[in-house]
């Protein structure tokens, strides 16, 4: 479903800010993956998910989402493929408009626009099904502005609307990192429940060991700009967080440094 050939991105070329963020990786993932990237600051992590998404074009390699290649395309071409949910719960969601419209402009997304009036008692009936699945008491909110919402509510209501329409490729880009630890979990409990409903395939950025190990079939950790480990199937299950920074000292040569990382 995502196949990254040998991709190479480096900003500030030719001077004394020159940083190589990706350094020839290249990635497969297979229909249903669900991976999750961990890696200290600088390692690539934010700048692979940007490049998939096509936030700015790589310097050479080929990102192909399910057989097309969307190298070459811009951001807003590659989002038909793409549902992506943003490290700001603020980002995804529109303040002003209720519960219930930020849902119909996601299920309405790539239809051509008419002046077709309000939202349907079906469409409604469907919503409040899909906000049910939050435990979060949503359901009964439709026409709550969305600007009154918590940032763990807004989250994972921006979580649904990145999912409604079943994307061929679903990026999470620390999408728990500004909750407080308990919507966190909560988040991340809702997300493995609609990935593995839907069968999406899935990569998610985190700077949580735990929440890498526990969540998705597979784990891959990155180091400036490479990666250099690649864990899944029964290995990965009984990983634990002594183990996987072992095996990054043992193939890094040093010691993870990352405290949010360790800490989180």
């Amino acid at each position: 479903m995502l196949e990254i050939k040998n991709i190479y991105k480096t900003f500030n070329a030719g001077t004394v800010n020159e940083k190589c963020a990706l350094n020839g990786v290249s990635l497969k993932l297979e229909d249903g993956d669900f991976v999750t990237v961990i890696g200290g600051n600088g390692a690539g992590k934010s700048t692979l998910l940007n490049a998939v998404a096509g936030v700015w074009p790589v310097d050479d390699g080929q990102i192909l989402i399910d057989g097309i290649d969307v190298t070459k395309l811009p951001e807003h071409k590659r989002a038909k493929y793409l549902g992506r949910v943003f490290q700001d719960p603020m980002t995804g969601t529109a303040a002003t408009m209720g519960i219930e419209e930020n849902l119909a402009l996601a299920q309405r997304r790539g239809q051509s626009r008419t002046l077709k009036p309000r939202i349907t008692k079906k469409e409604r009936e469907s919503y409040k099904d899909l906000l049910k699945i939050l435990d979060l008491g949503l359901e009964d909110r439709l026409t709550s502005k969305v600007g009154l919402l918590s940032g763990g509510q807004r989250q994972a209501l921006t979580l649904l609307m990145a999912t409604l329409k079943k994307p061929k490729l679903l990026l999470l880009d620390e999408h728990t990192a500004a909750l407080d630890p308990k919507t966190a979990a909560k988040v991340l409990d809702t997300t493995e429940k609609i990935v593995n409903r839907d069968h999406l395939t899935t990569l998610m950025i985190t700077h949580n060991m735990r929440d890498a190990i526990v969540h998705g079939n597979r784990l891959i950790m990155m180091m400036e700009g490479k990666i250099i480990l690649d864990i899944k199937g029964e290995d990965k299950k009984k990983l634990t967080v002594e183990d996987l920074l072992h095996q990054f000292e043992l193939v890094s040569g040093e010691e993870f440094a990352s405290d949010k990382a360790l800490l989180g």
